[in-house]
């Protein structure tokens, strides 16, 4: 008879590992947790210095370390306690050796299998962040996404759950546009990048407005949310910026300078669907905003259409042939989407609200 100690367990074809004996697994445990409090022991000078990337990375080889443990000697779950248990007591001044916190490690180092990357991208956000992206996020490209977001605008986890709950990645770079024809390749890309479709206006409130101008006033009301929602780079200029020209007034719904385009951005608001001639108006405030206010180190004003509802088609034609850049988009107040499920579907929807008031 064989030994069944080296030989594991046959199944079809396929060779099974043995669970380790009491003996064998404390013996190599002995051995692990000493290479582990080594490594936390070398690497304290650091974290005080470099307090959040430190920390990640070692929160990372701790995680990897017991993988490899667990793939190679088939350590189950309940060594993750174990080890919470003997750090905490070998570093009492220390947080984060709770066995909730560990089984984070292992299922971060488990999701970033790429070392560089930690270094260079997620250890430079931090940790109940990073538990956030772990949590809410399964598609790996997708999270990558959020965590250089997070970074490129200094997102709380709070603020990044909010960004993820209304699905900024699937919106971002979604407006009907002209960019690719009227913007030079960098200035296309980047401005393609910063519209998205559709804009959420949730932060209103139950109490919708239904007139454009009324919606403008309390988009300012809530200006920080407004820019949130916007995206980082937009500067607040005005509401209804009054231009003369020929003897005659015109009102800019919302004026905003983007910091990164180097432009201005008009933003017209629609509160119905989208029609062809708003693109005209559109471009003429364009011009007149290029004409009377564009500095010369500016760089073309972009204009931004916001809808109702809008046919693709019918927005594509109508961008046709403008030389000026325009974005088309819709806007949204999805007063639900942060709500419980089991409540989502007693509230009203914003068409049954308006129909409603229209009785």
């Amino acid at each position: 008879m064989e030994d069944r100690k080296h030989m594991g367990k046959q199944k079809e074809g396929v060779v099974m590992p043995v669970a380790p004996s009491m003996q064998e697994m404390d013996t190599s445990y002995i051995e692990f947790i000493k290479n582990i409090k080594q490594e936390i022991s070398k690497q304290r000078v650091s974290i005080t210095l470099a307090a959040n990337s430190s920390m990640i990375c070692l929160y990372w080889k701790i995680g990897k370390a017991i993988l490899e443990k667990q793939e190679v000697e088939g350590w189950g779950t309940k060594v993750i306690d174990r080890m919470s248990k003997d750090l905490c007591d070998e570093f009492p001044d220390m947080k984060g050796f709770s066995a909730r916190n560990i089984k984070y490690m292992r299922k971060f180092a488990l999701s970033w299998d790429d070392y560089e990357f930690v270094q260079q991208v997620v250890a430079q956000i931090p940790w109940r962040t990073n538990i956030k992206l772990l949590d809410k996020i399964s598609d790996k490209e997708c999270r990558i996404w959020y965590a250089k977001q997070a970074i490129c605008n200094g997102w709380s986890s709070n603020i990044l759950e909010v960004q993820i709950q209304g699905k900024l990645f699937e919106r971002t770079g979604g407006t009907v546009n002209n960019f690719e024809v009227s913007l030079p390749k960098s200035d296309s890309d980047m401005a393609r990048d910063i519209f998205k479709d559709p804009y959420l206006f949730d932060f209103l409130g139950t109490d919708m407005p239904r007139r454009e101008i009324e919606i403008e006033r309390k988009l300012i009301e809530h200006i920080q949310q407004f820019l949130l929602e916007l995206g980082q780079g937009f500067a607040y200029v005005g509401r209804q910026v009054h231009l003369e020209v020929g003897g005659q007034d015109f009102y800019i719904d919302l004026l905003f300078y983007h910091l990164k385009l180097r432009c201005y951005v008009v933003i017209e608001l629609k509160a119905c669907d989208f029609e062809p001639g708003f693109v005209a108006q559109l471009n003429m405030y364009q011009n007149i905003v290029n004409d009377l206010l564009r500095h010369p180190d500016d760089k073309p004003t972009i204009g931004l259409l916001l809808v109702k509802g809008k046919n693709k088609t019918i927005v594509e034609y109508s961008l046709a042939g403008y030389q000026n850049p325009i974005g088309v988009a819709e806007w949204k107040n999805q007063i639900a989407r942060s709500l419980p499920e089991e409540l989502k579907s007693s509230l009203p929807t914003i068409e049954e609200i308006e129909r409603a008031l229209d009785e």
